[in-house]
């Protein structure tokens, strides 16, 4: 006889003996979907280097630069005058450094005084010719006295000679005639040579006139360098820019060339070169568009365009060229400088953020349409 079970028992002994529930096939899912998502992600990646990526050189040898203004002085003097300091935004045409002009004033009076006596030189010149023009004159009119006597002694004698061969006159009339006409062709000889002298010492005062402006020529051009110098003492800003690298002191004594101060533009006045590989310049030409990033200001994308090449690469411009005709080769990719210029219009305040020498990080982008989206989903668009 069977012995009663209890239903605790019954219940146990029937969760025992039905079968275990279905696990989920979590692992065999992931094993087809993963393989799938990255095909997937492999294609979209490659449609999108296909279509853009590959149309996109970047390059992080690049750097802000810009056109520094160097100042010294072109003469020797002392600084009387440091009108900027330090980091100083200036304007083009704004006075820097003032330079002791004592000197030079009484060099620039000197040259003033020896210009009016050059004038005066040359009122007197002046006057000279106008006085021997009237003494060429005066000789003219005694030569012409002279002649008309010469022709009235001329006359008197032949009138003499018939009448003394007629009886008429005495042969003493007739001497004294040929003596006066003797004496009048005299005066016409000298009345002549004085008028040859009259002109010769024209000849020489209008060389002395020529002498006397050549001297306030030089006279002239004597001040003008003056002034020229004098101008030299006032150092100023030649763009407008920030003020930097002072090196000049109050009471220091300057030579010409000597680096005083320096001018460095700011905002769009600058540039970026660029130094890409060799191996990225075969699409790239100028007037294709760029993205800026500099590394101070990671926060705004400056936007540019490429605006020319440099006629070599860096390594060509160095101190000691590669030479590779000799010995052992390895290859190694030159770098081109690309000179991108910003476009305007663009953010005054983080233009004016920029300083020559900060790192930027330059990408070209050398598509046809320049303007057209970079997305993925962009890029998967234009294939339908």
């Amino acid at each position: 006889m069977n012995a009663p079970v209890s239903p605790s028992a019954a219940l146990e002994a029937s969760r025992s003996s039905a079968p275990p529930p279905p696990k989920r096939p979590i692992r065999k899912v992931l094993l087809r979907v993963v393989p799938l998502v990255l095909v997937l992600a492999a294609a979209l990646g490659g449609i999108w280097y296909w279509k853009t990526g590959r149309f996109l050189v970047e390059t992080e040898d690049a750097y802000v630069q810009g056109n520094i203004s160097v100042l010294g002085p072109r003469i020797q003097a002392d600084v009387a005058i440091i009108h900027v300091s330090d980091n100083q935004p200036v304007r083009a045409g704004d006075l820097l450094i003032t330079l002791d002009d004592r000197d030079l004033r009484n060099a620039r009076d000197q040259a003033a005084a020896t210009l009016a006596e050059s004038d005066a030189s040359i009122t007197t010149a002046r006057e000279q010719l106008q006085q021997q023009q009237a003494q060429i004159d005066a000789a003219s009119a005694q030569v012409e006295q002279a002649r008309a006597e010469q022709t009235r002694a001329i006359a008197d004698a032949r009138r003499t000679q018939s009448l003394v061969g007629s009886g008429y006159a005495s042969r003493q009339s007739a001497d004294q005639t040929q003596a006066d006409q003797r004496k009048a062709e005299a005066a016409v000889q000298a009345a002549q040579a004085q008028l040859s002298v009259q002109r010769q010492s024209l000849a020489v005062l209008q060389a002395q006139l020529r002498q006397a402006e050549a001297r306030r020529a030089q006279a002239a051009a004597a001040l003008a360098q003056a002034e020229t110098n004098l101008s030299y003492t006032a150092i100023r800003a030649p763009v407008d820019g920030i003020a930097g690298n002072r090196a000049a002191q109050l009471g220091q004594h300057v030579q010409p060339g000597q680096q005083l101060i320096a001018v460095a533009p700011t905002g769009a006045e600058l540039f970026v070169v660029a130094n890409f590989k060799e191996t990225q310049l075969a699409g790239m030409r100028p007037g294709q568009v760029a993205e800026i990033t500099v590394d101070a200001i990671p926060d705004v994308v400056f936007h540019a365009r490429v605006d020319s090449f440099a006629p070599a690469t860096g390594s060509q411009f160095s101190l000691l060229p590669p030479e590779n005709a000799t010995g052992n080769f390895t290859k190694i990719v030159q770098r081109v400088p690309v000179k991108l210029v910003l476009e305007p219009g663009q953010d005054a305040e983080a233009l004016a953020r920029l300083r020559p020498g900060l790192s930027v990080i330059a990408e070209v982008d050398m598509r046809a349409d320049p303007h057209a989206p970079r997305g993925v989903l962009a890029a998967l668009g234009s294939l339908f």
